[in-house]
């Protein structure tokens, strides 16, 4: 379980519109803050703010991209698969399951193999 801190931001934030929005429209496909306004029907300003707090959880990760006239920008991909709550006698339990790198599967199915 994570720390208590962690899970009530990550609570927090899934419970979030327009962060929930965010990381459905990013579960499949990259997307640029642009893309993200449009389909969330938000200002950029809410769509930049929920993004570094999705970033901050590690909820979302980003990836520089180059337009053909050279300008740079980001593109989001949600690095969640799930949230898992269970109600305990102390309160509650919070799995997060993240999406792993691939880079980093590779690694860790490798060293399996020693």
């Amino acid at each position: 379980m994570p720390p208590e801190a962690e899970v009530d931001e990550i609570v927090d934030l899934i419970s979030d519109a327009y962060a929930w929005r965010i990381l459905v429209q990013t579960r499949n496909e990259a997307k640029s803050v642009d893309a993200l306004s449009d389909a969330c029907d938000a200002d950029p300003s809410t769509i930049y703010r929920r993004v570094e707090r999705l970033q901050d959880a590690d909820l979302l990760t980003d990836d520089q991209m180059l337009d053909p006239d050279g300008h740079h920008y980001k593109v989001y991909s949600a690095n969640l698969d799930a949230v898992h709550v269970y109600l305990e006698e102390h309160g509650f339990d919070v799995d997060v399951d993240r999406r792993e790198d691939p880079s980093d599967r590779f690694t860790r199915l490798y060293e399996g193999f020693k």
